[in-house]
């Protein structure tokens, strides 16, 4: 996978794709939790928009709520 564009992160304003590539998922997955209402967007025409700051409040909400991962221990 490639290295991510450094204009994608310095973009204000991100399309799906876009969002795709900076949370490393699939654009369908990008879709589904637009469809949800998981994921903070908004339309311009027909095409779904994403501020970049939103998603990375978003992002950072999910890591906090989600907690410590505990891994199982090797006995």
């Amino acid at each position: 996978m490639p290295i991510l564009d450094s204009t994608i992160a310095m973009a204000p304003i991100l399309t799906v794709e876009n969002v795709a590539e900076y949370l490393r998922v699939h654009p369908s997955t990008i879709y589904r939790l637009v469809k949800r209402k998981q994921l903070p967007a908004f339309k311009v025409g027909s095409d779904w928009r994403f501020n970049r700051e939103s998603i990375d409040r978003w992002r950072a909400d999910a890591e906090s709520n989600r907690g410590p991962i505990n891994y199982p221990t090797r006995q």
